[in-house]
């Protein structure tokens, strides 16, 4: 796996996803938080298997327009391969694991037949303890799969200021959680496009729309041997 993404570009996504937590709470607490939305404009009645993009802020595509959000992106690739899924993006800026955990229920509702599991990187900014991140990632990964759903889990990694220690346990919570599970899983899901200015806002850690479409193909890579025709 390719880790030239810089420690300063590590650290600040972690800054700012903290930051995105805070604007999720006064979302919240105004009563402005939304639902799940899907990608691009749909009917109302949509009878394609659905596919949940579940997720943070990397998921919501914060700060870029809702069809430039990987969870878009990805929709394209899937019109263009001639498959037919709808494309639900149920990423909430600032959520933690146990927030993932906590929305489960109401990403079973939506009667998904694949799921991208995003979560991890504001656990590691609050120090959340390792065993703590990978029970929640296993609890969702495992809650999922008792419903029949087919699962697909994004990692995440840290910067080296966290503690070696910390940082390599922390990127093996992914693997471990994908091998002990029998899921696919996605090294790194920022890789090509962390480090790299030009994919990134000016807060130098969220994708711009060019970004998040190479996001888009690292996530497709692992999800078209998942797709059937229907």
């Amino acid at each position: 796996m390719n880790r030239n993404f810089t420690a300063v570009f590590l650290i600040a996504t972690l800054i700012a996803l903290s930051a995105c937590g805070r604007t999720r709470e006064k979302r919240e607490k105004t009563g402005e938080e939304h639902a799940p939305s899907s990608s691009g404009n749909r009917e109302a009645v949509d009878m394609r298997p659905v596919l949940v993009a579940f997720g943070d802020s990397l998921t919501a595509g914060a700060g870029v327009d809702p069809e430039d959000a990987y969870p878009a992106k990805l929709q394209e690739r899937i019109d263009r391969a001639g498959y037919s899924y709808h494309v639900v993006n149920a990423g909430v800026s600032g959520e933690t694991s146990s927030q993932g955990l906590n929305r489960l229920p109401a990403i079973v509702g939506l009667r998904p037949s694949i799921v991208i599991v995003e979560f991890g990187a504001n656990d590691g900014l609050r120090g959340v303890p390792v065993e703590a991140i990978r029970h929640n990632l296993d609890a969702i990964v495992a809650g999922l799969q008792t419903q029949g759903i087919k699962v697909i889990l994004a990692g995440m990694e840290l910067p080296p200021n966290y503690g070696r220690k910390y940082t390599e346990t922390f990127r093996e919570i992914f693997r471990t959680v994908a091998e002990e599970r029998g899921v696919p899983l996605i090294p790194f899901l920022l890789e090509g496009v962390g480090g790299h200015a030009r994919l990134n806002q000016d807060d130098g850690i969220h994708p711009t729309a060019e970004g998040h479409d190479i996001v888009a193909e690292n996530v497709w890579k692992i999800l078209r041997p998942l797709l059937s025709l229907n």
